[in-house]
């Protein structure tokens, strides 16, 4: 007999921690909707997150690279991937729920906008007087709003858990975890799981990235990094000389393992030692639970630096980065002085909430390439 929602919940209570977000306890959906049969309420918003719109253009949105510059380095999506798998990974280790952590992942960049960081900096920039722009932010409008694929609400209508996993700034009037008579402080140790293995994820992989466009060297890393040195050392000490794809991507994969296995140490005795029996404990605390250790912290910072001064500023990526956040700006000028050149969706949106948003909704959905071939239609003609 094929397995229910409610066999799978009993399942959940049976194997997880009790500190764990059990499917059964969500708080539900601000739309009220019927029990899905063969899933849990977790796995359908991860189908829901997967099937969105949102979610097929983080194939042609930036990493660290403009989308097109290499067939092998990372995109938006491909990172996105990446960072569900290690999420999971952490998740499983700790008995916490893998789905509502799988899910956090796979949506946590859906409101990025294109040309990496650098196009977010600047719809920032450019949306200073009319609330901002900050891509955790974007992500939960689009779950909330922006996303049109049902008859009755707006948006995907997420569960509450996986909503209040995309926000990370905690704020007395816009954080979904406070409510009256609950003052939280942190989310659950699910978002917080996904929201680590972003940055083990991003900083290892661009790693990888940097090494494939040649703006990286094996040589200057093990001079200067910490932690290349001693992932290094440990593979030669193993396997001896190994082939330089080989060779480099084994040492990532060490790096990873490694970061894995001290941030599952470290929470472990963190939630040991604050003696959470349950997820509403775990958002009561003054800091979150999963974390690496004093020591990876401090090296990862070393790691972090190395790559800001070494890839993300090196002119090969800033400076083409740079020339296509110009066009954003651009972009943005034309559309709040041509208001009839966005979609009909956002000139829509311009009614209730503004055209600056409805402008900035726009841009920031757009692809790389979307973006690129409208300053060319409406621009640089």
């Amino acid at each position: 007999m094929p397995c229910t929602r409610e066999q799978l919940e009993q399942r959940e209570r049976d194997t997880l921690a009790p500190y764990a977000q059990l499917s059964a306890d969500t708080r539900g959906r601000l739309h009220a909707e019927p029990s899905p049969v063969w899933r849990t309420e977790y796995q359908r918003d991860r189908d829901r997150v997967i099937h969105s719109r949102a979610f097929r253009r983080l194939e042609y949105k930036t990493q660290v690279f403009l989308n097109g510059t290499g067939d092998h380095l990372r995109t938006r999506l491909t990172h996105t991937m990446e960072v569900a798998a290690t999420a999971r990974s952490i998740a499983r280790a700790l008995r916490l729920n893998e789905d509502l952590v799988e899910t956090i992942a796979l949506a946590h960049d859906l409101g990025h906008s294109p040309f990496g960081h650098k196009g977010e900096d600047a719809l920032n920039r450019l949306m200073t007087a009319h609330g901002g722009f900050e891509h955790n932010r974007q992500s939960l409008r689009i779950v909330e709003e922006l996303e049109q694929k049902y008859p009755s609400f707006n948006g995907l209508n997420l569960a509450w858990e996986t909503r209040e996993g995309l926000v990370k700034h905690y704020t007395s009037y816009d954080h979904p975890s406070k409510r009256p008579g609950f003052d939280a402080k942190s989310s659950s140790l699910e978002a917080q799981v996904a929201n680590l293995a972003d940055e083990i994820t991003y900083y290892s992989h661009d790693l990888d990235d940097g090494l494939e466009s040649d703006l990286l060297s094996e040589a200057a890393l093990e001079k200067h990094v910490g932690l290349w040195h001693d992932a290094a050392h440990d593979v030669r000490q193993s396997h001896g000389t190994l082939p330089d794809e080989c060779r480099h991507y084994f040492i990532i994969r060490c790096l990873i393992d490694s970061q894995i296995q001290d941030v599952v140490e470290t929470t472990e005795s963190l939630i040991t030692e604050a003696g959470v029996r349950s997820a509403d404990a775990v958002r009561l605390q003054e800091r979150a639970l999963v974390q690496y250790s004093a020591a990876r912290h401090r090296s990862n910072l070393e790691l972090r630096d190395y790559l800001y001064d070494n890839l993300y500023f090196n002119p090969v990526v800033h400076e083409p980065n740079m020339r296509a956040v110009k066009q954003l700006e651009a972009l943005f000028a034309h559309y709040i002085a041509h208001p009839g050149d966005i979609g009909s969706q956002a000139r829509a949106r311009a009614e209730k909430d503004g055209l600056p948003r409805a402008v900035c909704d726009y841009l920031a959905g757009m692809t790389d390439r979307y973006a690129m071939q409208e300053y060319a239609r409406l621009i640089a003609q």
